[in-house]
């Protein structure tokens, strides 16, 4: 292989990394697919246009933090991360297929973390990619085995839920300090762009507080709560209004309500990856989001 190149990640890249990181987990999923699951495919129009539009928001809070690596001018891998407050996440990490092995991750994921030296905490959420899992284990991070739910809720099993109401840009401030009640720092400007992409829902009570975000398709996409009563009443209201398939990911052993919902609402328990944490216990009552943590 020739030389590699190491350098900081420019806004042209970005589309290229998104087809990059398009082909290299859909070859990680399929790879790794399990009978019982459902058949990996190809990411979609709609959520290639939200990764780059997740990414150029890195690129534009985090340049120092995002970087790729080239051979021959050609983008062979890149890892994007970012900083809020003290901790540092990363978002996601792709090496082209059939150059992994080679050490370009290990420069990569060294030249993101150089972004986070000075940092008390680590945050980062893995597929169960064995190679990824030993690097990381490696770059010091504990790791935490992930499980999700899926299914169709059981339209029965939805009890009546109240004191949860839309929420908007003016709830920003309780947002952030339910981040940093429960992962130690405020998601700051990513709330932007959560609030652009992905609906808001808050429940804010003399007993507690808590929000979640819900994707396009209904899904659950980040939770945080004061105490685990209000957290099962948010994920309620996110269930309520699914339509067909849906799923609740990135669930950790210390978010035990979050299965316990789900499996009232008759949804599939199932495993996969690892939240990689360093200097801190699993959130909770936290469901983190794959890229926004």
């Amino acid at each position: 292989m020739s030389e590699v190149l190491l350098r900081p990640m420019r806004v042209e890249d970005v589309p290229v990394a998104e087809r990059l990181s398009a082909e290299s987990f859909y070859e990680l999923d399929v790879r790794l697919h399990r009978p019982g699951l459902p058949v990996p495919e190809r990411r979609p129009p709609t959520r290639a246009d939200n990764w780059i539009t997740r990414t150029t928001h890195f690129l534009d809070t985090d340049p120092g933090g995002c970087w790729v690596a080239e051979v021959d001018g050609e983008l062979v891998g890149f890892a994007t991360s970012f900083v809020r407050e003290l901790t540092w996440f990363l978002a996601t990490f792709a090496v082209r297929p059939g150059l992994q092995g080679r050490g370009l991750g290990k420069r990569l994921l060294d030249a993101a973390m150089e972004h986070g030296r000075g940092c008390l905490r680590g945050m980062l959420s893995a597929s169960s990619d064995p190679k990824a899992v030993r690097r990381y284990r490696l770059a010091g991070f504990s790791l935490h085995p992930q499980m999700f739910l899926s299914g169709t809720v059981d339209r029965s099993a939805i009890p009546v839920v109240g004191k949860v109401r839309e929420g908007t840009a003016g709830d920003v401030d309780l947002l952030d300090s339910l981040d940093r009640r429960t992962r130690g720092s405020a998601h700051g400007p990513d709330h932007a762009l959560m609030l652009a992409s992905w609906r808001l829902l808050v429940s804010d009570t003399s007993t507690g507080s808590g929000y979640a975000y819900a994707g396009p398709d209904g899904s659950l996409a980040l939770l945080a709560a004061s105490d685990r009563r209000t957290a099962s009443r948010l994920l309620w209201a996110v269930l309520a209004d699914t339509t067909g398939e849906t799923l609740v990911p990135h669930l950790t052993a210390a978010n035990e309500w979050a299965v316990d919902v789900g499996l009232a609402a008759r949804l599939d328990l199932h495993q996969e990856g690892y939240l990689g944490l360093r200097g801190m216990k699993p959130p909770a009552p936290y469901v983190h989001n794959g890229a926004l943590l």
